[in-house]
């Protein structure tokens, strides 16, 4: 097992070489590396909640799918319509998503037209 420094000597080389050490790394740290594509984000963060849009738009068609079956009294066509339509709704949400990801600037802005409006003109 290692042992520590013995005399007050040591203690004192062992912190110059230490300070000496902080320096460097200092000095060969870059010191702007620029806004990561995820500023501000944890990437598990960002995966949940495609999930979850997915998801709620997969729950939401079948919720709806399966009330008007019922209330109609045509069981599976409703829920196959509205399964399919949750599902495209879902993946354009998650689209949505990764496009504001892509921006420049913190999620919810686009700094060449200032904040979002709700509309989307690409789609």
């Amino acid at each position: 097992m290692a042992e520590g420094p013995d005399n007050g000597a040591q203690r004192a080389q062992d912190a110059a070489r230490l300070r000496d050490l902080e320096r460097r790394l200092a000095e060969k740290t870059p010191k702007d590396r620029g806004p990561s594509p995820l500023a501000g984000h944890d990437r598990a963060h960002i995966a949940w909640r495609m999930v979850i849009e997915l998801v709620s738009g997969l729950g939401i068609g079948f919720a709806i799918g399966y009330g008007l079956d019922y209330w109609l009294g045509t069981m599976p066509i409703m829920l196959i319509v509205f399964i399919f339509l949750g599902f495209a709704a879902g993946v354009k949400t998650m689209m949505l998503t990764a496009r504001e990801l892509n921006r420049p600037g913190p999620p919810g802005t686009d700094q060449r037209a200032g904040p979002q409006t709700g509309k989307d003109e690409g789609i």
